[in-house]
């Protein structure tokens, strides 16, 4: 190699550089939006973490649920999205077992058992899924809030039923009871006029 090649290969190496530290820099300054995440919250951290927390010892659920027992993945995202779908992973399956989830009362965990067999697999995991907007943390917090909302409703007491629903329900019960048999019994005379007469002896 002669000496212009030389010299031409080391110009050529310094231009490559210049060229490389100008793009780093414009990407290092270059426009962001007023209302970026980085500018509204300068010092937040999109990290999902569990916060300090303690339930108090009288309420049977306090709506507390600690992430580190619970199993959180992603998955792809059914439905209308465009490529946003195929690229990000927004569906949450949040799962945990019935069991052995000692963050829940004795009364809870049975009344899980007993309510909510549907969405139990065969393994004791309760399983709640969340697809509802492109956004993996919306769809965390719904899936949540949906668990929160199943613990609450099997904690609801139903209600004593008064004297008067009790007579309705057993006048309904009676009446339903009597048009079976006069069913049964139409039926029956029915059956009984298809029949052939008995021959006279």
């Amino acid at each position: 190699m002669n000496f212009l090649s030389r010299q031409y290969l080391r110009i050529l190496h310094s231009n490559v550089k210049n060229q490389t530290a100008l793009c780093n820099f414009g990407r290092a300054f270059s426009f962001k939006s007023d209302i970026s995440l980085e500018k509204l919250y300068p010092e937040s951290k999109q990290k999902l973490f569990t916060a300090n927390f303690i339930p108090d010892p009288k309420a049977k659920f306090s709506g507390f649920i600690p992430l580190d027992k619970v199993q959180i993945t992603y998955s792809a995202s059914s439905g209308p999205g465009g490529q946003n779908v195929n690229c990000v992973n927004t569906k949450v399956d949040l799962r945990f077992q019935v069991n052995s989830a000692t963050w829940l009362s004795e009364e809870i965990r049975t009344k899980l058992a007993e309510q909510c067999k549907n969405k139990i697999n065969k393994d004791g995991y309760l399983i709640i899924k969340s697809d509802l907007t492109r956004s993996q943390h919306l769809n965390l917090a719904d899936a949540l809030e949906k668990l929160r909302t199943v613990i609450r409703a099997i904690l609801v007491e139903p209600a004593e039923p008064s004297p008067e629903s009790l007579e309705r329900r057993r006048k309904i019960m009676l009446k339903a009871a009597r048009e079976r048999l006069h069913e049964k019994r139409s039926r029956s005379q029915i059956k009984q006029s298809r029949r052939a007469p008995a021959p006279d002896l």
